[in-house]
């Protein structure tokens, strides 16, 4: 490895974006008023357990905010901080290719016709894709960057179950299929580290396997509670443990050194919102996470893809 590329230590997403548009672009969430499978009674109404009722969501939708009215609102915080002038939307809450396709393509169109949008991340189920939706997906790929999330958070079938995931892991390998042959959408799986039951060695088989499917993207999340949550009883009842903040650290460093060189780290840790976060504490200082990352990395000499076979 160059010097210049182990100085790096791992493919970040900022660098990627940069080396794409030769400028900063910045994400702007939108919440399309989408829901779940999983929480609509079509899987189960409980959700994940550690989902509270807002998923990941900002809420814009019920107040009343179209798609290109929370892009402008968005832009407006990346400018002033990041002085962004382009910018990728980033369809987050919930599940956001389930609806017809037909609703989905009004919503995508909105989003990429505001002015400075040059792509937009849809993150979704691997169980809520079809060839229809994959192939709107697609087309957009002609004239924007397009990556599609699935949450996986686990390769682990025991795993997927206890955490109430309403899918197996063939569910997500039959969604990647469907990609595989659309050679410029991109796929960005979610995993999470300390999920209840997993070794150390279970969740770096996670790596192996997301990258041997050829995903383009990761993004590394700590498992946290959240007040309200399904994880928010087991947590009371001393039924999980969260990780330490240096075991999540190291778990970080093994997971990255396992991953082919090529993937985008799109994120390496979560950023909850202090108001909802029950444990651990130390998740909220997201930098003094970061920065610990960087460092053990250095120190141990470590880069992405080290440890790949």
């Amino acid at each position: 490895m160059a010097d210049a590329d182990r100085m790096k230590r791992y493919s970040d997403y900022n660098a990627y974006l940069r080396s794409l548009f030769g400028e900063r672009v910045q994400k702007i969430s939108v919440d399309a008023g989408l829901t779940c499978p999983n929480r609509d009674g079509s899987l189960s109404w409980a959700g994940c357990i550690y989902c509270n009722a807002k998923g990941s969501g900002t809420g814009a939708f019920a107040r009343g905010l179209s798609i290109s009215q929370q892009i402008e609102a968005g832009k407006i915080g990346a400018v002033k901080k990041y002085k962004a002038r382009k910018f990728l939307a980033y369809f987050q809450s919930f599940t956001n290719t389930y609806a017809p396709v037909e609703h989905l393509k009004a919503l995508y169109d909105e989003a990429l016709s505001c002015e400075g949008v040059v792509g937009m991340a849809v993150g979704t189920r691997p169980d809520c894709v079809d060839k229809e939706k994959i192939d709107l997906l697609d087309a957009y790929t002609k004239d924007y960057l397009i990556w599609l999330e699935y949450g996986l958070q686990s390769a682990h079938d025991a795993t997927l179950a206890l955490i109430n995931r309403g899918h197996d892991f063939k569910a997500f390998e039959r969604a990647m299929a469907l990609v595989t042959p659309k050679k410029k959408l991109n796929v960005c799986a979610h995993i999470i580290l300390g999920l209840p039951g997993e070794t150390r060695d279970m969740m770096l088989e996670n790596a192996r396997i997301i990258g041997d499917l050829g995903v383009n993207g990761v993004k590394i999340h700590l498992l946290y509670v959240v007040r309200g949550t399904a994880l928010d009883k087991m947590y009371a009842q001393g039924r999980c443990t969260p990780l330490e903040q240096q075991e999540y650290v190291d778990l970080v460093c093994d997971f990255l050194e396992r991953l082919p060189r090529s993937m985008i780290i799109q994120r390496i840790t979560g950023d909850p919102h202090s108001d909802e976060l029950v444990a651990p504490l130390w998740s909220a200082r997201y930098r003094e996470t970061f920065n610990m990352i960087q460092h053990t990395l250095e120190a141990r000499d470590s880069y992405q893809g080290k440890c790949r076979i």
